[in-house]
């Protein structure tokens, strides 16, 4: 029973190899992600976003908002683009099966308060509901504790010191390097992930243009702002006002080409005009090549 548990854990991630030989190149001229990195900024309009919420709301997801529709719109996205789901290492490129999402919370919204950053793992095939479910069960499971995972793993590497951290770190980079970091590792750590998302509408500023990190997997970071309203005309030239938040994406280029990104893209706004799709799983999921 043992063994069959950790082929299925390990079967979550695999080598694409179909691939052409230019994209096979490139991570070694590229070879960090952050000098791969390639940023887009959008907008995304809250008329149908707002209402869906709202009905969420009503049926009982009390704290449904809009962190909750634009992870469950990536997730769909990868279900139909799964490319976007890559990740270098090794500069070889691998593809995940499931869809992790890491973002960053407090306790408090308080100064003194300490942050953390949890991570939820869904499968392509997650509806809006079963984010809201597992992101609050993380988030009010870490806010009930004193620390989370990833904190207490912090505070053990925290008891080494400097000189030796640093040779620590670096073992471990050498190690996710060539895929060997413990699953247990991975797991615990927000780095290694699909999505890595952080909202600065709470905090009532412009969403900023986030850094991929080099150490890990993550090859998307997208961050947004507060709700501000802007006014747009109709087709007959009279006015009326718009809600919307500006949006950042920084996106790996080494995963995908850029017509792909165009695609997953054009699909991920298309899942924004129509956010009731996602009450349901997708009838298909594609699998990424092999």
């Amino acid at each position: 029973m043992k063994e069959k548990k950790q082929k299925k854990v390990k079967d979550k991630i695999r080598r694409v190899r179909g691939i052409s030989p230019m994209a096979r190149i490139v991570p070694y001229i590229m070879e960090d992600r952050i000098g791969s990195q390639n940023f887009i900024f959008d907008k995304i309009y809250l008329s149908k976003i707002d209402k869906y919420i709202k009905k969420k709301q009503e049926e009982g997801l009390k704290n449904f908002n809009l962190m909750h529709v634009i992870i469950a719109s990536y997730i769909r996205t990868c279900s139909q683009r799964p490319a976007i789901n890559r990740f270098i290492r090794g500069q070889k490129i691998y593809t995940r099966r499931m869809v992790e999402v890491s973002l960053a919370i407090k306790k408090e919204m308080s100064l003194e308060s300490a942050d953390t950053v949890v991570k939820i793992m869904l499968e392509p095939t997650a509806t809006a509901e079963d984010v809201y479910n597992a992101l609050n069960e993380r988030v009010e499971g870490y806010r009930e504790v004193k620390n989370s995972g990833f904190d207490k793993l912090a505070k053990v590497l925290n008891f080494i010191p400097g000189i030796f951290l640093r040779w620590t770190i670096r073992f471990l980079r050498f190690l996710d390097y060539l895929c060997l970091l413990p699953m247990s590792l991975r797991r615990l750590s927000p780095f290694h992930c699909s999505f890595f998302i952080t909202s600065m509408g709470s905090l009532g500023i412009p969403p900023i243009v986030h850094h991929l990190y080099d150490f890990g997997s993550c090859p998307c970071f997208c961050s947004f702002g507060a709700k501000q309203r802007e006014t747009k005309l109709n087709p007959d030239g009279t006015p009326y006002k718009q809600s919307y938040v500006d949006v950042t994406y920084n996106l790996d280029e080494r995963i995908c080409d850029g017509y792909y990104y165009a695609s997953a893209l054009r699909y991920l706004k298309g899942v924004y005009k129509n956010p009731e799709c996602l009450d349901t799983p997708p009838e298909q999921v594609i699998e990424d090549i092999r």
